[in-house]
């Protein structure tokens, strides 16, 4: 018990310093509408924020409305999104998720993770990223590659599976800061704690790191 409140305390502390630190993170993919951010999200899957808004700028031109990638060939499409890799498997998920939106929920993406949970391509994270930058609803913590890492290194989670590193800090994160803290995390690991650093005496969150 008093591990697991010292645990609390130790998340809490790392939530203030990441709001001192990046007080506006948010969200980089840009987009018009709440089905083009679900687009986008499933493009930035093994990609680049920054690569998937170069692509997206000319995509969201070409594709305006939902009804044009129900007309999209599967081969021409990949040709659109070639740059963002893994072309095949998201063109895919994205256009059967444009046919499920567009039979089951007349076109308009759905507000619930469960409903979410149905697209095609969409697992928790992409679902709590759309979920929270659209509707403003938070269900969750979405958890990407920085999130997973940063967690771990700080002694949060033992845990390598998104869903269960997800429920770990929710348990120790305020429902406020859910919605946040991804992308703070995010920020602190491109700015300050890449992959590959194995050194992390110089950081602003040097003190967290287990075993200091």
């Amino acid at each position: 018990m008093a591990q697991n409140e010292e645990k609390v305390k130790k998340a809490r502390r790392i939530a203030r310093a990441l709001a001192r630190l990046f007080p506006k993170a948010g969200i980089m993919l840009r987009y018009r509408t709440p089905w083009e951010c679900l687009v986008a999200v499933q493009l930035s899957a093994q990609c680049t924020d920054k690569k998937v808004n170069e692509v997206t700028a000319k995509l969201f031109k070409k594709y305006r409305t939902l009804n044009d990638y129900l007309r999209a060939t599967p081969a021409e499409f990949e040709r659109d999104i070639f740059q963002t890799g893994f072309y095949r498997n998201k063109t895919k998920n994205i256009l059967a998720a444009a046919k499920l939106v567009h039979a089951r929920w007349r076109g308009r993406v759905p507000r619930t993770m469960q409903e979410m949970l149905e697209i095609p391509g969409v697992a928790r994270k992409t679902a709590n990223v759309v979920l929270g930058s659209v509707y403003g609803i938070v269900e969750g913590i979405a958890v990407d590659t920085h999130v997973k890492r940063l967690a771990r290194q700080w002694g949060l989670t033992r845990h390598t599976d998104p869903v269960k590193i997800e429920r770990d800090l929710m348990e120790l994160f305020p429902r406020r800061e859910w919605f946040p803290l991804t992308y703070r995390i995010i920020e602190y690991g491109r700015k300050h704690s890449p992959a590959k650093k194995k050194d992390h005496s110089d950081e602003p969150l040097a003190a967290f790191y287990v075993g200091r």
